[in-house]
């Protein structure tokens, strides 16, 4: 890498797009080629029985059999379906379908689990990051911070991040449909002024949605409206999560929207649609996405997640 002596930094900025609020970085091996290869994930959970596996076999036992696909990428993004507090959990053990079990809280340890697998950035735009009010969401932060993890869609803030790469700079912005700071969905116009404000400042605007209807296998018209939007406005590319279930891909103008990454850690296993998500690997330039790779992927009962041979 041609920046920071071989860092990726990542420029977390509020939504005025004017001064970054601070910079993390981590280090990582020069690339050997200009561009950036990420690999985007869809939702993780890391409570309940996940986090009993955890307890019992460790963190790094989930990534055991897909720890090579995510350590192929340059860096892995993926949505943090809940906050990392130091309170015990609720959800534990509760009753399927009862409040508490929809109630997250993830371990300390979780943030530094994330960067020993390369998961390096976090979409936090979503409607479990609030479980713990805002108070649990500054203590996730605080910990992603220590462990040089960043992070994006702070409900309230909808802060971007900035990752410069050698040769090009993209830019992760967050759409959340069920922002729980407000109570509503977060204004699409907002998205959309930090798409234009990216592609002005040179940067190519990446989306990451949290939005649609939980395990139906098409869009919403609400989304597909959404993210033909955001494509016209400047977007490369668009990326969903939150329906737990994969759905379907489209191009628009030359542009790939996925509407639902489905599952990449959860304890989902009730049947092939929650258990199947999907990983999808794109090399970037300084003109943009230049190749997509889709890389289908399993929940096993047994905790960890593993793609699909």
């Amino acid at each position: 890498m041609e920046w920071l002596a071989g860092f990726i930094a990542f420029v977390i900025a509020s939504i005025a797009g004017l001064f970054p609020a601070h910079m993390l970085a981590y280090r990582a091996a020069p690339l050997p080629h200009t561009g950036a290869t990420v690999l985007f994930a869809g939702d993780m959970m890391f409570d309940r029985t996940i986090r009993t596996a955890i307890e019992e076999k460790g963190g790094d036992y989930i990534f055991s059999c897909i720890n090579d696909v995510l350590r192929d990428s340059d860096l892995v993004v993926a949505n943090l379906e809940g906050p990392i507090t130091s309170t015990s959990s609720v959800s534990v053990g509760s009753p399927v379908g009862g409040k508490n079990n929809y109630t997250f809280t993830f371990a300390t340890s979780t943030a530094a689990l994330l960067a020993r697998h390369n998961i390096r950035l976090v979409n936090l735009g979503n409607n479990h990051i609030m479980n713990f009010s805002r108070w649990g969401l500054e203590e996730t932060k605080r910990y992603l911070d220590e462990a040089g993890v960043g992070y994006f869609g702070d409900p309230g803030r909808q802060t971007i991040v900035k990752a410069r790469f050698s040769g090009l700079s993209l830019t992760f912005i967050n759409y959340n449909e069920f922002n729980p700071s407000t109570g509503s969905g977060q204004a699409a116009s907002t998205t959309i002024a930090q798409i234009r404000a990216a592609r002005e400042s040179g940067g190519i605007p990446v989306v990451y949605t949290h939005w649609g209807i939980e395990y139906a296998t098409t869009s919403s018209a609400y989304s597909r409206e959404l993210a033909h939007r955001f494509i016209d406005a400047g977007a490369e590319i668009v990326i969903g999560s939150h329906p737990h279930v994969v759905e379907e891909h489209e191009m628009y103008r030359g542009k790939n929207i996925y509407y639902s990454l489905g599952n990449f850690i959860f304890d989902q296993y009730w049947n092939d649609d929650v258990r199947n998500g999907l990983l999808v690997r794109v090399e970037f330039s300084a003109s943009g996405v230049q190749s997509v790779q889709e890389i289908p992927i399993r929940l096993e009962q047994d905790r960890r997640t593993c793609p699909v041979r």
